[in-house]
């Protein structure tokens, strides 16, 4: 059966029966498939937290933080802890989570003191629209649409699989800063229409608040410098997998690319959400006791980046 390689993306990690996500993810970690760098330390949340303090001093009506994708459940406990009794108690917490798995585990780690979503917009319906929002690793798991430049058609084309170039539905990525760009031929790329929708879904219903987004990626099109195939790869059992191996245990393994980040930010900004700062990881967590491998220039710390987006009018 030929299908766009979004589509098999989208079924390996989200098929309710079979998908990685929805059945098979053990758990995150030293345990899973990969770890983040929440498992690696408490850093993460420990800065997550003095930024909802500091986000709380602008905006102080906002008293809902909502997580989205929260994994095994140790960012939020960490960012809970680290807040205070005081301050904590002033918020209300929730989760949106669709994995199965994961919530159960998240469940066992945090007990009665969250609520659990469905979907960002049912959180932010309990919210009257008012809520600081973060999320870390999520966007990598967006299906993503694999797209490759064709020199004798001066385009970009979709790819299929079985392995195959179709027209590319949107025209060559019109909502994508990739419509700018001509590549070497055969040069591979992913753009994220499936962000774009999720953002353009749920932006309407959020009033007030900030949004802190961290994950791996970078600018267009310094994102593809020496990578003739694009970023795709997929893990299992901590082995970074390429090429063919993809394909491989479709629902038994993560499938992830990187996040074009200026994409992100241009559809943000045209939903007229306002960034209010863009770091690396290494310069969010450098004040808050980071370990060296998340600090490190030439790895975690500049690959991952944390982009601060805010709403600022308050509801009535």
């Amino acid at each position: 059966m030929s299908e766009s390689f979004s589509s098999f993306m989208a079924r390996a990690l989200f098929d309710p029966e079979r998908g990685y996500y929805t059945r098979h993810i053990r758990t995150v970690g030293s345990r899973g498939d990969f770890s983040t760098s929440v498992t690696l330390s408490p850093s993460l949340g420990v800065a997550t937290a003095a930024w909802l303090k500091a986000e709380s001093g602008i905006l102080p009506r906002v008293r809902h933080v909502i997580e989205v994708g929260a994994g095994d459940g140790s960012l939020m406990q960490t960012v809970r802890k680290a807040l205070g009794w005081w301050t904590r108690r002033q918020f209300t917490f929730h989760i949106v989570e669709t994995s199965p798995v994961l919530r159960e585990q998240q469940q066992k780690r945090l007990g009665s003191a969250i609520h659990w979503h469905e979907s960002l917009e049912a959180a932010l319906a309990r919210a009257e629209g008012n809520a600081f929002i973060y999320h870390n690793e999520l966007l990598d798991a967006f299906p993503a649409t694999l797209v490759e430049w064709s020199a004798a058609k001066q385009r970009w084309l979709e790819v299929w699989l079985p392995e195959s170039l179709h027209p590319h539905q949107h025209e060559a990525a019109h909502y994508s800063v990739l419509r700018h760009t001509a590549f070497k031929d055969g040069q591979r790329c992913e753009i994220h229409p499936s962000i774009r929708d999720w953002l353009r879904n749920w932006t309407p219903q959020w009033k007030s608040g900030a949004m802190l987004s961290i994950d791996y990626g970078g600018e267009f099109p310094q994102l593809y410098h020496r990578r003739p195939q694009g970023t795709l790869r997929a893990y299992l059992l901590h082995q970074r997998l390429t090429g063919a191996d993809i394909y491989a245990n479709p629902g038994r393994q993560d499938i992830t690319a990187d996040i074009n980040f200026t994409d992100y930010r241009a559809w943000l900004a045209k939903l007229g959400i306002e960034e209010a700062s863009h770091q690396t990881l290494a310069e969010f967590l450098r004040p808050h006791g980071a370990p060296p491998q998340l600090l490190d220039p030439h790895g975690a710390g500049s690959a991952f980046k944390c982009l601060v987006h805010r709403r600022t009018v308050c509801a009535s």
